[in-house]
């Protein structure tokens, strides 16, 4: 009996030991399982997300494509008559219209941008920059039809009395709202690359004597080139694929635009103004579909671009 117990005794260390192995590997068991579950739901989202795209792309472009059934590519894109009631789809001038107003557009907001991006980012107190980053941030969240409706109510009714045209919708109307929409994203996109601008830069620069005008011109904006264009590109893609600001305040007439004050239109408005009334397996829904498939294609390359300026930039620093 006494020697039993001291048998048990002496094993009971290895017990306690094998226990804790026993633990340990069930611990790193349910690691390795938490892991690789982790990484096949990473992989699934990724190839859903991916395959999500393809199909967007492959159905909008295969419905698109069949316009070119009974209207010919040189119709469709160098024709400016657009009477889908007469078999007449000529798509020129709704993308004269589109590139015409996001031209315009960063005409207008790109220069105000930058601007503001540099005196928040080198010249506002540190009360000030946190005080103009909340409200440019307010600014990108607020939804395009809040944009829309002011621009109807208050720009053009203005635009009609500071001009006196009878139409105040148009180009200017559409461009002052989308640029006032894109502002913010371009001030705060530029703004972060000029705030990761090294300060041994500027204060080398300030070391040779240079003013904050010449610090900024020749340090500052240049060390930020890639983050502004990226902004600005960004700024571009959501102008061009903007609607429904648009549909309110540029006058939605298929005609090309005489001057700023003369309605049009664009891809987006014409195609959100038509699609709902028109038959699926018609002409005229697969020219909107082509319209449509042309701003995504568009908005393809710009992502592109965005990723291939984004590394070049990283070398040239």
């Amino acid at each position: 009996m006494e020697r039993s117990m001291q048998d048990s005794s002496i094993a009971s260390p290895s017990l306690t030991v094998d226990k804790g192995n026993a633990k340990i590997l069930r611990r790193q068991l349910r690691m390795r399982v938490s892991d690789r579950l982790f990484k096949y739901l990473c992989l699934t989202s990724a190839f859903l997300l991916c395959l999500t795209l393809i199909s967007i792309i492959y159905f909008v472009g295969r419905t698109g494509i069949l316009t070119f059934k009974t209207v010919s590519l040189s119709t469709f894109f160098f024709s400016t008559k657009w009477i889908p009631e007469e078999n007449d789809f000529g798509a020129a001038l709704f993308i004269i219209g589109t590139i015409s107003l996001t031209l315009l557009t960063l005409l207008i907001a790109m220069p105000v941008s930058v601007g503001m991006a540099v005196f928040i980012a080198e010249i506002a107190p540190g009360w000030l920059k946190g005080s103009l980053r909340t409200v440019l941030d307010l600014l990108v969240g607020i939804p395009s039809i809040v944009y829309g409706y002011i621009g109807l109510t208050v720009l053009i009714p203005l635009i009609r009395k500071v001009t006196g045209q009878e139409m105040g919708d148009g180009l200017l109307a559409s461009a002052l709202v989308l640029a006032l929409m894109i502002l913010p994203t371009i001030a705060r996109i530029s703004d972060d690359a000029l705030t990761s601008v090294s300060t041994e830069y500027r204060e080398a620069m300030y070391a040779l004597g240079a003013t904050r005008l010449q610090m900024i011109w020749r340090v500052a904006l240049p060390g930020a080139r890639t983050g502004i264009v990226t902004g600005i590109i960004l700024g571009m893609a959501r102008a061009l694929g903007e609607t429904m600001a648009v549909v309110m305040v540029i006058g939605n007439t298929a005609q090309l635009p005489g001057n700023l004050f003369t309605p049009t239109s664009v891809l987006t408005s014409n195609i959100v103004m038509q699609v709902a009334n028109v038959p699926f397996d018609s002409t005229w829904n697969y020219a909107l579909y082509m319209m449509a498939f042309l701003l995504l294609i568009v908005s393809l390359l710009f992502i592109i671009i965005i990723r291939w300026i984004g590394p070049k930039g990283e070398q040239s620093r």
